[in-house]
This record gives structure tokens, sequence and C-alpha cells, in this order.
């Protein structure tokens, strides 16, 4: 079987491994996505890296300036105090649009053709709209959108028929009322995340922390139940499942496709690999880090969340429960910029984190472990704390365990 889409020596080894491969717009690929981090943990380098195997690599589209230093030069003033809110944040936005289409260029030069190249917009931040439409005029190839409903995408992508839409959700109510809004728009997802909030990293899909173990999420309900939905719905044509969180090796996937997955999405493997557009100190932490150095806590977002429990975070909720007491609506964001639509610490509500996001990420993207936020999905890595390359992480998925010897 030919595969024009994906890396010869990679398309053997898929053959090999017996796992099907993902069909998305027309082309085949390996059932292996790399999910969208940021800030500045999947850019140009870890996107283009991925798709030029042959899988789907994606680019986070939050703050994409930090890895441009001249737009950082030209915005760095703008973020003291007494400049001019308006223009400040114009002007930030303006430059991270900016970043956004050169880092679609580069990882197009990097994917040499290959694979496919998606960009991960939350859905949650103030600028949503800005940058789905800045993704499409930049010739993305998917646009994938989770920390919220995205129930505005194809109107958004109304000019852009080509171009692949994804939302990630994670439960089958979410899945139904995405869908049966988008029909009345006439267009179906082209495929559509399943994250599980009890092993993905980062904002979770879940209302608040008492429900990340609710058995909704598990993958050996809602995939069937999201099949089923999907069938007695009549939609004609198959629209794949990629199922997000815990994927650490071949076993995994094979058993998520036996359940109903066209494919697997993965963050944390690919963050730490040597290709990983964040600092090598970001990669250590992830890399050393054991579930038990994780926690779960409810972000500024309002949603909940989990990350690695560094210095920075442990001082954090230990202050928590009284910088929650002097909660306060600010005149202005902390960064001259509205990173998120709704931000507890901006807008003072109670119950929501008390931080600012942006700030903490960028510190862990740049390895400062004394001010960083690092956010980790769940389960030992394939290569436990070693930095391998994006090919031999593909390489090890698709490769099953060798089989026990006998004593």
């Amino acid at each position: 079987m030919e595969f024009p889409s994906i890396d010869p020596a990679i398309a053997a080894l898929l053959q090999r491994s017996g796992l099907a491969p993902l069909r998305l717009r027309g082309r085949t690929l390996l059932p292996i996505v790399q999910g969208g981090m940021g800030v500045g943990v999947s850019a140009h380098r870890l996107a283009g890296s991925v798709a030029a195997l042959g899988g789907v690599g994606t680019i986070s589209s939050v703050d994409l300036r930090r890895h441009h230093p001249d737009l950082m030069e030209r915005t760095r003033a703008l973020e003291g105090r007494g400049v001019d809110t308006a223009a400040s944040k114009a002007a930030i936005d303006a430059a991270n649009l900016e970043a956004l289409g050169r880092e679609v260029s580069a990882a197009r030069q990097r994917a040499s053709g290959l694979g496919l190249l998606a960009m991960n917009v939350m859905r949650a931040v103030g600028e949503y709209a800005a940058q789905v439409r800045a993704s499409l005029e930049a010739g993305i190839d998917a646009v994938v959108v989770g920390a919220g409903l995205p129930l505005d995408l194809p109107d958004l992508a109304a000019d852009h028929p080509d171009t692949a839409l994804v939302p990630i959700l994670s439960d089958s109510r979410g899945v139904a009322l995405v869908v049966k809004k988008w029909e009345r728009k006439k267009r179906l997802p082209d495929a559509i995340v399943i994250e599980h909030p009890r092993l993905a990293g980062g904002h979770l899909g879940a209302a608040k922390i008492a429900d990340v173990d609710d058995p909704r999420f598990d993958f050996e309900r809602v995939l069937p139940e999201v099949r089923e939905f999907l069938h007695k719905a009549g939609i004609e044509r198959e629209i794949p499942l990629i199922a997000a969180g815990g994927v650490r090796r071949f076993e995994d996937i094979a058993r998520l496709q036996s359940l109903g997955a066209a494919a697997v999405q993965l963050g944390t493997p690919f963050a730490v690999t040597t290709e990983g557009d964040a600092h090598p100190e970001f990669k250590r932490v992830l890399a050393q880090a054991r579930d038990e150095d994780m926690v779960e806590f409810t972000s500024v977002a309002g949603l909940p969340a989990r990350a690695v429990l560094t210095p920075w975070l442990k001082g954090y909720l230990k202050l928590e429960p009284k910088l929650q007491t002097v909660a306060r609506v600010r005149e202005r964001c902390t960064k001259a910029f509205d990173c998120l639509t709704q931000c507890g610490l901006r807008d003072g509500l109670v119950g929501w984190g008390q931080f600012c996001i942006d700030h903490h990420l960028a510190a862990a993207m740049r390895g400062d472990t004394a001010k960083g936020l690092f956010f980790r999905g769940v389960g030992a890595l394939p290569f436990g704390d070693q930095i391998r390359s994006v090919r031999e992480l593909v390489e090890r998925l698709l490769s099953p365990a060798p089989a026990a010897q006998p004593a």
C-alpha cells in the first residue's frame, strides 16, 4: 500500500505494526497526533518534525511572539506600568499574529509536504477569532479548538472549506451538542479529539476537580457512545475520533483503536523530544516528574488543570486561600493584553486561580523552575527520563513491546 504523506521508513513500520492509519481530509496519515501545547512548547520545530514523518503536527497559537526576539523587543516596553493599555494590547496582539504566520511557514518548510499541520486555538482566549482567521489565512491544514465549545468555528472558517475543523471534547454530551449545532451550519467536524480529564495535562475538560474521575469520561464508555450517537444521527461519512490522554506505548494505541478511535493524541512525550520548542530545562522537569509529583488545581480559566508540583506551584497553592479572600477586579491585565476572555486574577473571580498564567507558562518554556508552571499528563514516558528524537518516539509508538521470554 502506498502512503505518499508518510516518511517511507515510518510507513513500512506502520504496515508491519498492524495499526490502522488515520484518514483525514483525503490524506492517509500515521494514527499519531501531537497535541498543541502553549505557551510556546509546540511551535514550528516540533510540529514540523512530527508532520515530516507523516503524523499530525500541532502548533499552539498562544503568545508565539516569545519565539521571535525581534517581536519581543518590539513589545517588551508595552507591558510596564503607565503605558496606553489599548495601544499596547493592539501591538502585542499584532505581534502574536505575525509570529503565528511565521511559525506556520517554518513548520511547512520543515514538513517538506508530508503529514498534516494543525493549529490549536483555545476557545477561552480573547483573541480566539483573530487567531483562527490568521491560521486559516496562513494556510494551516487543520484548526483544532479546545478549552470551550467552538460552536462558531464553522462561521469563522466559512471561506476555507478545505481546512479541517477539529473540536476537542471530553464526553458524548459535548460531542452531540457541537455536532448538532454545526449541522445547522452545513458543516461537520472533520475529526473529534476525545480528551480524558483524568489522564491529560494542562487544562482539563471537566467542570471541576471532583469531576475529573467521572466514569463518563472513560474511553471504554465515551468512544462507543460517540460512535452510537453518530450512527443514530445518520452521519453518513466517518468522523475519526482521536483519543487523548495517557497514551504512552503501542499497546495503548492498539487498545484505543479496538474501542473505536482512529488515532491517538500525545502531548507530554512530544514536549520532551529534542525537537520540542521549549528550553532543555523544561524537558528535564517533565521527563523526571512522576505521577506522585503532580497536582490538580483550579486554573485562572476556572477549569481544573494538572501540572508538576514545582516550588512555585507549591507556594502558590499554600497562599491560594488567602489570595481568594482578596480577589478583586483589576483595571487592566498584568500583561497589558487580555490572554483569556475571563481570568480569575484580572476579573476577581473567587474560586478561580489567582495568578497570571501567561507569565508562569512563559517562564516554564524558558526553563525557569523557580517561576514556571509545568503542565504534564499522567504516566511514565516511553523513554523514562531520557530526551530522545521525534523519530525515535514515533518508532517506539509503532513497535509492539517484545514478547516476554519464558523463564
